[in-house]
């Protein structure tokens, strides 16, 4: 399936429910899903990761949808032609220090 049938079948499915609820608490959602997802990369078994995943990308596609985003589009416009800084693939630009 591609990113832009992916939104599609995520508006068909969700699109009412989740404008009705607005979009700040649809990220509420999101935020939360993505957490799930930080707690299954950390011990849980490939399937609940996989499962955390498609959450995550549901929830930030019905928010894309809310905001009238194209993600496919975006993607596209952003990282189309490698990275944004460097235009490289791969990525040439210096590593930042990680701070502790």
């Amino acid at each position: 399936m591609k990113i832009e049938e992916f939104q599609r079948l995520i508006e068909e499915t969700y699109y009412a429910k989740d404008a009705g609820r607005g979009w700040h608490e649809t990220f509420i959602w999101f935020v939360e899903e993505v957490g799930e997802l930080g707690r299954a990369l950390r011990s849980q078994p490939r399937e609940q990761v996989e499962s955390e995943f498609a959450d995550v990308f549901a929830w930030l596609s019905t928010l894309a949808s809310i905001h009238g985003v194209d993600l496919a589009a975006a993607a596209q416009k952003k990282y189309g032609n490698g990275c944004p800084k460097c235009s490289s693939i791969p990525c040439k630009c210096a590593e930042r220090k990680q701070v502790i």
